[in-house]
C-alpha cells in the first residue's frame, strides 16, 4: 500500500483487547458510574473525592494490563515509517507508549498526568490524587486534578490534528465508535482533503459509510497486517 503521510486515530476498541474497559457499557455506565458522575467539570465540582477515586482506580489498573499486538504493530510502524506519521488516540491509558509509539497525541488527556488548576502546569503522575497531594510545581494542596478532557472541555492538540488531516494521504481509524465528536468527524475531513480512509473495527462504526474500506475483526489481528502492507510499500 502506497502512502507518504499517515494519520491514525485509535479509540477504546484497541485497548479493550488488553483488558481496559470501554467507555460505553450497559445502560451508559462506565465501570459502574454514570458519565455525569465522573467525566464532567460539574461532577468534579460536586463530588471531587468520588471523581479522584475513580481515576485513581483507573490509573492503578494500568499496572494490570499490557500492550496487545495492535499497539506493538503501531510502535513498529512509528519506528520504521520514513514519512509523516501522527497517531491520535482518544484513549487515556499508556499502552501506545508501552507499545513503542512516539509520534503520539492524546487528544483526551492522560491518566498518568496531573494538571494543577492553580499554576496551570502538568506533571507526570503515577500515584493517587484523592489524598490531595501538593503540586510539584507550586506546592498547593487540593489543586491537582486528573489531566483528562471531560465532556464540555476542549480536546487537546486540535490545531495540530486538523493540520495533519489536511495533509495526510492515508487516514486509518482503529477501534472507534463514531459516536464522539470531534473525532467522529475526522474521516470526513481527511476524505475531503483527498486521503484514502480505512476503518478497522469489530463492527461497523456510526460513520462507516464515509470510509473507502472497512476491515472488520480484532485490532490485534488486523493492525499488524496493515502495518506489514504499509512497510512493504514504503
Amino acid at each position: 500500500m502506497r502512502a507518504e503521510r499517515i494519520l491514525i486515530l485509535t479509540g477504546a476498541g484497541i485497548s479493550a483487547e488488553s483488558g481496559v474497559p470501554t467507555f460505553r457499557g450497559p445502560d451508559g455506565l462506565w465501570e459502574g458510574h454514570r458519565v455525569e458522575d465522573v467525566a464532567t467539570p460539574e461532577a468534579f465540582a460536586r463530588d471531587p473525592v468520588l471523581v479522584q477515586r475513580f481515576y485513581d482506580a483507573r490509573r492503578a489498573h494500568l499496572g494490570k494490563v499490557a500492550p496487545n499486538p495492535a499497539h506493538m504493530a503501531l510502535g513498529r510502524l512509528d519506528a520504521a515509517w520514513p514519512g509523516d506519521l501522527l497517531i491520535v488516540t482518544q484513549n487515556v491509558d499508556d499502552l501506545h507508549e508501552r507499545g513503542g509509539a512516539r509520534r503520539l497525541l492524546h487528544m483526551h488527556g492522560e491518566l498518568k498526568s496531573a494538571w494543577c488548576t492553580r499554576c496551570d502546569r502538568r506533571h507526570p503522575w503515577g500515584g493517587t490524587l484523592s489524598d490531595q497531594p501538593p503540586c510539584p510545581g507550586c506546592g498547593h494542596r487540593g489543586a491537582l486534578r486528573p489531566d483528562i478532557v471531560w465532556f464540555g472541555e476542549m480536546p487537546y492538540g486540535m490545531h495540530h490534528i486538523y493540520n495533519a488531516l489536511d495533509r495526510c494521504d492515508l487516514f486509518v481509524a482503529i477501534g472507534t465508535s463514531g459516536h464522539v465528536y470531534p473525532a467522529a468527524g475526522f474521516v470526513a475531513e481527511a476524505r475531503a482533503a483527498g486521503a484514502r480512509c480505512i476503518e478497522i473495527n469489530l463492527d461497523p462504526s456510526m460513520v462507516s459509510d464515509q470510509f473507502h474500506e472497512s476491515r472488520l475483526g480484532r485490532a490485534g489481528d488486523l493492525v499488524p497486517k496493515l502495518v506489514e502492507e504499509l512497510l512493504q510499500g514504503c
